[in-house]
């Protein structure tokens, strides 16, 4: 019995021993490998297990390299892995740009994937240039006719520059600049609507493309159609500000004279006030009498009486019909 327990130890024992050696060592992997003709050993297999290092993430790229006639080796990939680069991309970008007669080394190729670029993109963009399309562009021409022009825009990926280059961003805002610019400095909407292949041809000239990752093949305008009259309406606003202006300042003079008409009107009551004061004076003084006084009343009286009269006549006047019966006769005696 004993014995019988010692050999289902013994039998446990080498299973487990089996299934960890299976684990650490993908034995699969390893003969792919070398069937494939790359020469990796299968202690390095299990040191990449050690390492934290996937070895599918390393094999299967460095068999497409192997197979591709690539001269690559298994510490460039691993270490580029342990860098966090993408290993896989960085082996087709190679492929690719081998096959397309490029000249891409493995120190480039990894360091576009470090520094967050598609490198096979990169690389394919390079060999199949690529068409990006700018939004609708408001520009204006010196008529005042606002144009909205629609470029197409053919770009290639330049390798040399793509580590610290522009992207399509500044590359579209560029181009925006250059159509704006070019449409503001003609004299008539109808010049950029006759000829629109002067705008291309100018924005392609002033190098757009310097401090870019790409290289600026061509510039077609697709689309230019015509907006608003902006000259009219920036014309009818300085018009209306103008309008308004000018109706402030007249206010501004009317409300003087109005404050002009008060102040001569209460120099004329305080005028009239001293009136009273200086007769007074006058009968203390004995400059004038107290007939003359009573003189001056009644001249004043009459002078007020005249002028109700005469407010009378003028109101009978126009209220009284006219007589169309003609003068009355009197009977014969």
């Amino acid at each position: 019995m004993a014995e019988v327990t010692g050999k289902i130890i013994v039998l446990i024992i080498v299973l487990a021993l089996v299934i960890l050696f299976f684990c650490m060592v993908p034995v699969g992997l390893w003969i792919s490998a070398v069937a494939s003709g790359v020469k990796i050993g299968i202690f390095n297999l299990v040191g990449m297990r050690l390492r934290r290092v996937k070895p599918a993430k390393i094999v299967m790229p460095m068999i497409k390299a192997t197979k591709a006639g690539m001269d690559v080796k298994v510490n460039q990939l691993e270490a580029h892995y342990l860098a966090g680069g993408n290993v896989d991309k960085v082996v087709n970008a190679l492929i690719a740009a081998e096959r397309a007669g490029m000249e891409l080394s493995f120190e480039q190729a990894s360091a576009i994937d470090l520094a967050g670029r598609d490198v096979f993109e990169a690389v394919t963009m390079s060999v199949t240039p690529k068409v990006i399309e700018t939004p609708l562009i408001s520009a204006v021409a010196k008529d005042g006719i606002e144009l909205l022009v629609k470029a197409r825009v053919t770009v290639r990926t330049n390798i040399e520059r793509l580590i610290g280059g522009a992207g399509e961003a500044t590359v579209l805002a560029r181009i925006g600049e250059g159509i704006v610019t070019t449409v503001g400095s003609s004299r008539t909407h109808s010049e950029v609507l006759e000829n629109p292949d002067e705008i291309s041809k100018v924005v392609l000239g002033k190098g757009l493309d310097s401090g870019t990752a790409y290289e600026i093949i061509s510039i077609d305008i697709a689309d230019i159609d015509i907006g608003r009259n902006i000259g009219a309406n920036l014309q009818s606003l300085q018009a209306e500000a103008d309008n308004k202006i000018a109706q402030a300042r007249a206010e501004e003079r009317r409300a003087m004279a109005v404050a002009l008409e008060q102040e001569m009107r209460a120099a004329v009551v305080e005028a009239e006030a001293e009136v009273p004061r200086a007769m007074a004076e006058a009968l203390r003084n004995g400059s004038m009498g107290v007939m003359d006084y009573y003189r001056l009343q009644n001249v004043q009286a009459d002078t007020q009486m005249k002028k109700e009269i005469g407010k009378g006549v003028d109101n009978y006047t126009s209220r009284k019909p006219d007589n169309k019966l003609g003068p009355v006769s009197t009977p014969e005696n």
